[in-house]
């Protein structure tokens, strides 16, 4: 892929003076606030969508969100991005090749995403209901590798632990830990980003797991069985159309990911346990 990054000048996060209060405590201090910015995709000219983001690895998050919304098949696909800043918010301007973008004209747009929208783009049920491949993957899990994780999550969500407001996709390989962390503050821009992470450096998608700081929505298990990966957990809880498509594609839901705890919804024989957990 041909990239190219112009004059980006939207920072990740602002500061600003706020008067906190707990109970009759006063002070007067600086705070850190998250940065949501209108990031618009372009395709071969074409407006597609606009997103509300994080300012960060847009290249990463055009890519996944390429990939896993259906308008590309493969990373190679992706043939240019150009990013340009503006008076508003940020233009990525894509080229896909012209059958690729045909078929994307033909099912009509929606330009208009809030942040983290996971069906941006989608017109009709049948674009915003896409059925993954089975995934394949036989991985091993242990709990006690997925709880480690989790643990060590905190300490990866650097923007997070500035503004306290981001969310976090994060990928595990087992007997590694955390590998690799994005954040932003829209949860599926967040597992965008990372997938197109792992696209773009060429890794095994069947050798580790995702772990997201949020709900398991049906869109999360889209977008995670759209690549291929065979295991989601989530702090929170899925949606029963998450638990239904999880179900159907054969990943391994997790939910309530935390705290020695968690909830295996769906094929649970990739996941292992001792009786310390």
């Amino acid at each position: 892929m041909d990239s190219l990054l112009l004059d980006l000048g939207w920072p990740s996060y602002q500061q600003t003076t706020v008067d906190r209060w707990k109970g009759t405590l006063y002070e007067r201090k600086q705070d850190f606030i998250a940065e949501e910015v209108p990031i618009s995709l372009i395709y071969n000219g074409m407006p597609h969508v606009v997103m509300l983001a994080t300012p960060t690895n847009l290249e990463e998050f055009a890519l996944g969100f390429s990939i896993t919304e259906g308008i590309i098949k493969n990373p190679q696909e992706l043939l240019s991005a150009r990013i340009y800043n503006r008076s508003k918010g940020i233009e990525v301007q894509l080229k896909i090749p012209d059958h690729r973008f045909q078929c994307m004209a033909d099912k009509g747009r929606n330009l208009t995403g809030r942040t983290g929208c996971g069906l941006c783009g989608a017109s009709t049920l049948n674009q915003a209901i896409r059925q993954p491949q089975p995934v394949k993957s036989d991985i091993a899990v242990s709990a006690e590798d997925l709880h480690l994780a989790l643990t060590e999550l905190s300490k990866h969500q650097t923007l997070n632990q500035v503004t306290g407001a981001v969310h976090a996709a994060a990928w595990v390989v087992p007997n590694q830990g955390i590998v690799e962390i994005r954040e932003d503050v829209g949860r599926h821009n967040a597992l965008d980003k990372l997938i197109g992470f792992l696209l773009r450096n060429n890794k095994d998608l069947s050798a580790g797991f995702v772990i997201v700081t949020s709900r398991a929505s049906y869109e999360m298990v889209q977008k995670t069985a759209w690549v291929g990966i065979s295991l989601l957990a989530a702090i929170s809880a899925p949606t029963g159309l998450a638990i239904r498509l999880a179900n159907e594609t054969g990943l391994t839901l997790i939910g309530f990911a935390r705290d020695d705890q968690h909830v295996i919804y769906t094929h649970p024989q990739r996941l292992t346990h001792n009786n310390n957990l």
